[in-house]
Parts: C-alpha cells; structure tokens; sequence
C-alpha cells in the first residue's frame, strides 16, 4: 500500500519542483476513484534532480516490475540520463515523470497547475482542464472512464466561480 502523504512529504521537505497529475490529483479536485500510486511531474533542473534524489534515497526506490537483484543505480545521473521512472520505495508506488502525452514537461505544466494543500503541505496540482486534455490523449481505459467524472467536477467548479 503506497503511503501517500509521506511520498508528498519527502518531496515537499526536498523543496523538490514537481507537480501532483494522475490519480491524486484528481482525488484532491474531488474524484472518487481510487489510486495505487503518486504521480508526478518533475522539474528536469539539475539542482531539483538532487533535490529529489535527496529525497527518494532513504525508502531505497527500485524500478517497479524488475525482478530483484537486477541492477538499478539510483543516483542524480540516473535521473539526469533518464526521463520517466515507475518506482517502488519503502512507502510505495511513485512514478517520476519527466513529462506526460498531451502535456509535455514541467517547465509547459506549470502554468497549467495550481497549488493546493496535499497531506497537510502547499503542493502544484495540474488543473482539472489540464488534467482531463492529459487524460484523454493518454487514451487508457483507467483514464478514459474517469473522463465523466472529472468534466461534471470542472463543471461544478466553474459554476462556483
């Protein structure tokens, strides 16, 4: 089971740049749906790779799906030579992504983001339009079936101003 809010803390507590897409975000707007991992959207700067380096490094995070043994470095160069990464640490399921279809990478999403309070800290989330446009042109099952739920919470959104 993915510990959630500590994920969200090591980052936080990292000053890491990184925004909350995927499953939690929609939870925070207000879907229902339940997620098994944290999904965020870092910021490729080398300073916030060592930042998140930093703050991966005590949960010990491993590919997720590797048999284990294999070899996996997880280092700043790691990060700096790779763009996505679907992890398992101590606290769970992480997936580091370097950018997103329909999106792009951090430095495109953050206008497209608000902050919001996420397990008790001030966190980027990418905006309901944003993440339903992300959504769509992932064109997964899991994503397109939660496509009614978030338009109808950006349409109570809207009308509440």
């Amino acid at each position: 089971m993915t510990d959630f809010k500590a994920l969200v803390e090591a980052l936080a507590s990292a000053k890491a740049d990184f925004i909350v897409v995927g499953g939690v975000a929609a939870a925070v707007h207000g879907s229902t749906h339940a997620t098994t991992d944290l999904d965020v959207v870092y910021s490729r700067a080398t300073d916030n790779l060592a930042r998140i380096h930093q703050a991966l490094t005590p949960y010990k995070p491993y590919l997720r799906g590797l048999p284990p043994g294999l070899p996996f470095v997880w280092e700043v160069g790691t990060l700096r030579n790779g763009l996505n990464f679907t992890l398992i640490t101590a606290l769970g399921e992480i997936d580091l992504l370097g950018e997103i279809t329909g999106g792009g990478g951090y430095d495109a999403l953050v206008s497209h983001s608000v902050e919001l309070e996420v397990y008790g800290h001030r966190v980027r989330c990418l905006d309901l339009e944003t993440l339903i446009r992300v959504k769509r042109a992932a064109g997964r099952p899991k994503d397109l079936i939660r496509l009614g739920e978030l338009a109808a919470l950006l349409e109570e959104a809207k009308k509440k101003g």
